[in-house]
């Protein structure tokens, strides 16, 4: 019987999520979401790492040699100052894959060492512009008004080339059923996964292995985080969540993408880095949960932090759990709520279903 994660989605952990993915967390500068999550899972968990480039693990059950990993990762997309002008304008290059289109008339914190300096995405008016040759937003000609009028203003206030800056829009829920706001992509995942540690602590769930819950850094640009911490452990298995798009939305063709639709259950996925009696596994454990699924094929690489699991340190047993999500890489990325408790549910009656040295190779 599906166990009732309800209980668990109390003021408190309303409260982690809010200020969790209200928090800033650029790529390589995610410390400050890190310390978040950390002093979040602290009372779960039995010890806890933290690497050279910020990525951060708990570990529940420590010293065993058979080793389970359940990941998301921590950074946001953002923006780079790469230009500043004689004006005081300031054009701007991807940190992570970060949306142009979206950008024009966008508030912006940008994040100086002598704290947030405000900044919006400026455009040409309607009346400016030429309807019949009208120029789309592009890396070309977006760029960002600080109120200043020439570079030494700009330099006065703490920014220069290679600072960061974020959107400010902040979390918020729709219609009581959407958790909605920026960077749900992926500190989303890493708040189930939270909740996972949580969930194991209260129910007083007895581990035949050593679990580590790690929230990566860097996945944008590369899977780097992820890279990094599984030459670290080098784990047996490791269960990862990321985002995975809701093709229900209008301008996205089904035939292409796949259907997946927020509400309707997590998403697991069949692909070369998925190890199919792990995968087979999770399955199982969402039947005899009542735990609905839906189903995605990746041609080659998942594109998530699965990929390097699958194919570092010798090749890691590998599973994908995604939260179906409206908007990816947005301002109003928007998860269901119903999908965000089904995810820690499978979670949690998947790692209970892993054997001491659980053997998963499809023959020997």
């Amino acid at each position: 019987m599906a166990v009732s994660v309800k209980k668990i989605m109390d003021k408190k952990a309303h409260q982690f999520m809010e200020a969790y993915l209200n928090n800033p967390s650029p790529t390589s500068y995610e410390w400050s979401g890190q310390k978040i999550w950390l002093d979040y899972i602290k009372p779960y968990i039995d010890e806890y790492q933290v690497d050279n480039y910020g990525t951060v693990y708990g570990v529940i059950n420590p010293g065993h040699d058979y080793k389970v990993v359940i990941e998301a990762h921590a950074d946001e997309i953002s923006w780079y100052v790469k230009h500043i002008t004689d004006e005081g304008y300031i054009y701007v290059t991807r940190n992570g894959g970060s949306d142009h289109q979206i950008a024009p008339a966008k508030r912006l914190n940008i994040h100086t060492e002598k704290g947030i300096v405000k900044g919006v995405f400026g455009w040409p008016a309607i009346h400016l512009r030429n309807g019949a040759k009208e120029e789309s937003p592009t890396m070309k000609n977006i760029f960002v008004d600080v109120g200043c009028n020439s570079k030494k203003e700009v330099l006065e206030l703490g920014i220069h080339v290679g600072t960061v800056m974020t959107f400010e829009d902040e979390f918020f829920v729709l219609n009581d059923r959407f958790y909605t706001g920026r960077a749900l992509d992926n500190r989303m995942g890493g708040f189930c996964i939270a909740q996972v540690a949580r969930l194991l602590h209260e129910k007083k769930a007895k581990l035949p292995y050593s679990l580590y819950i790690i929230n990566a850094v860097q996945e944008e640009v590369g899977l780097n985080g992820a890279k990094m911490v599984v030459e670290q452990i080098r784990p047996n298995v490791a269960i990862v969540t990321d985002v995975a798009h809701d093709t229900t939305t209008p301008m996205i063709k089904k035939t292409e993408r796949g259907e997946f639709q927020c509400g309707k259950g997590p998403i697991v996925t069949h692909a070369p880095a998925v190890q199919m009696n792990l995968l087979k596994l999770i399955k199982k454990a969402a039947a005899d949960n009542k735990i609905p699924l839906q189903l995605e094929a990746s041609s080659r690489s998942t594109g998530t932090d699965t990929d390097a699991f699958a194919f570092g340190a010798g090749g890691v047993v590998s599973a994908l759990i995604s939260i179906p999500l409206k908007y990816m890489h947005t301002t109003n990325e928007m998860a269901h709520k119903d999908d965000i408790d089904k995810v820690i549910q499978l979670y949690y009656h998947s790692l209970l279903a892993i054997e001491e040295n659980h053997d998963f190779r499809y023959f020997s």
